[in-house]
């Protein structure tokens, strides 16, 4: 929900990443007509699509190889990344010739015409669906307040972090001449954020912030919510992921320190897992045992392929279940659990938060058995039977040994199960600058049951909202720290 205030119109109009937002212009039902007329566009491409199908009828057998042909790509991929040695390389060569087999049959058989027409009104549908499924969205933008700039802010800066872009941007000094005090991080030392961060709160700190990781970023953010106290974020990481949804500019993280002399404040979530606070993600299976390798920072790719196949075929690492306020999630082989839901199954691709104070951690769940479902995912992506999504208040993580291992913002830790993580609604103040790009929205997965009944002017399903704690937080937001 979207809280106006008359003073403070551009505040108001924050979407949920922090980018600004035209103001409305049109009246209420001028949305809706223009979200039916797209989805109908879209059914009228479905239907493009299956005519040029159609057209094909008299070689539906090379059509329908088509299909084969994706399956057995993602079976290769399979094969590739859960075997080593030779069977390894014939699935990479199986997963690179079956589609361009596939590709070459069509063109031999005069049916690429056909492919072609189909793939392209495909695309256009799923284009003219997913626009009109975005126009029904009902904004429900983070609401924002104005703040007075700090008067002892003290920012933590990792001089390494994002291959040195403290030093690259000048950041220390560009703070400093704002007023901030800079705490820089001697790694020789081993030094501890919190630590740090807890003696600044003691000498009167009235804002912490970090020029880091996200793995920094929320060890600081815990003693900052503890103590009630604001957080900032400058964009000084690798992936700045926390960043990125809160709508920051990652390329230029002076922007970032707008925030010390022209910022409002947005109250986000933090997630808890066994005491230890996270703003993005905790992962559990295979890609936690992963990162745990020493040689993984330096080598991702080799590493990760070298693990992969004792970590697929159950042969490494603990067999896992997770229990969620739905149920159980039995010998998944990898559990990503998210402070708020990702937009897609793809986090680690690039995904997107909608929001970060709804309230609800976000369970994405991955089990593949073998080629088959391998073929499956190839196929439907994340609308496979192999992938779970679902939200939960709590996600509790079982395993039959005695300690596991757990990736938390991109930091390996090893904990005893059972592992908990829970999620602390606005438990978190964090100034951002007033001005900021803000992170660009991504549509979920189409769902074609809505699209049919907006086609048909029926009231199609309203989506499902994740911002089941946001009337309790109103309140709590509207109070002044001034």
């Amino acid at each position: 929900m979207t809280t106006v205030r008359p003073s403070h119109d551009r505040e108001a109009t924050l979407n949920e990443t922090g980018a600004t937002r035209e103001p409305e212009r049109h009246g209420p039902d001028t949305g809706l007509d223009a979200a039916r007329a797209l989805a109908r566009l879209a059914l009228l491409c479905i239907a493009g699509a299956v005519a040029a199908v159609v057209a094909g009828t008299g070689h539906g057998f090379i059509l329908l190889l088509g299909l084969a042909g994706l399956g057995l790509a993602g079976a290769g991929l399979w094969w590739a990344l859960a075997h080593r040695g030779f069977a390894r390389l014939l699935g990479a060569l199986l997963a690179i010739t079956a589609p361009v087999g596939v590709l070459v049959l069509y063109a031999v058989s005069g049916l690429w015409m056909v492919a072609v027409v189909a793939l392209a009104a495909w695309t256009a549908a799923l284009g003219c669906a997913r626009s009109a499924l975005r126009r029904l969205r009902t904004p429900h933008g983070m609401h924002t307040r104005t703040v007075r700039p700090p008067r002892r802010a003290v920012l933590i800066m990792n001089p390494k972090s994002g291959g040195g872009k403290v030093g690259r941007y000048g950041l220390v000094e560009r703070a400093e001449a704002l007023g901030a005090r800079v705490i820089l991080l001697d790694l020789d030392t081993d030094p501890d954020p919190v630590a740090l961060a807890r003696q600044a709160v003691a000498e009167g700190a009235d804002l912490l912030g970090v020029a880091g990781g996200d793995g920094t970023q929320a060890l600081v953010a815990g003693v900052a919510a503890e103590h009630g106290l604001p957080f900032m974020v400058v964009t000084a990481g690798t992936r700045n992921h926390f960043a990125m949804d809160l709508g920051l500019d990652r390329d230029d993280p002076v922007r970032s320190l707008e925030a010390l002399s022209d910022g409002v404040e947005l109250r986000v979530d933090l997630g808890d897992i066994s005491g230890r606070p996270f703003v993005n993600t905790a992962s559990f299976g295979t890609y936690a045992h992963i990162v745990q390798n020493p040689d993984y920072r330096d080598a991702k790719a080799v590493t990760a392929l070298d693990q992969l196949p004792d970590l697929l075929a159950g042969e490494a690492g603990a067999e896992l279940s997770a229990r969620t306020d739905g149920g159980w999630l039995e010998g998944p082989q990898a559990v990503l659990v998210s402070n708020n839901p990702y937009a897609r199954a793809d986090p680690l691709t690039g995904g997107r938060r909608e929001r970060l104070d709804a309230g609800v951690l976000g369970v994405i769940a991955v089990r593949v058995g073998g080629p088959v479902q391998a073929a499956e995912l190839a196929l439907l992506g994340e609308r496979a039977s192999g992938i779970t999504t679902l939200t939960s208040r709590s996600v509790v993580v079982e395993a039959d040994e005695e300690t596991i291992p757990v990736a938390v913002d991109g930091e390996a830790l090893v904990l005893p199960p059972p592992v908990v993580c829970t999620i602390r609604p606005g438990a978190l103040r964090v100034r951002v600058p007033r001005d900021r790009p803000g992170a660009p929205y991504v549509a979920p997965a189409v769902d074609w049951y809505r699209v049919l009944r907006l086609a048909f002017d029926r009231s199609p399903h309203e989506p499902e909202s994740h911002d089941r704690a946001a009337p309790s937080r109103e309140k709590n937001q509207e109070q002044s720290d001034d």
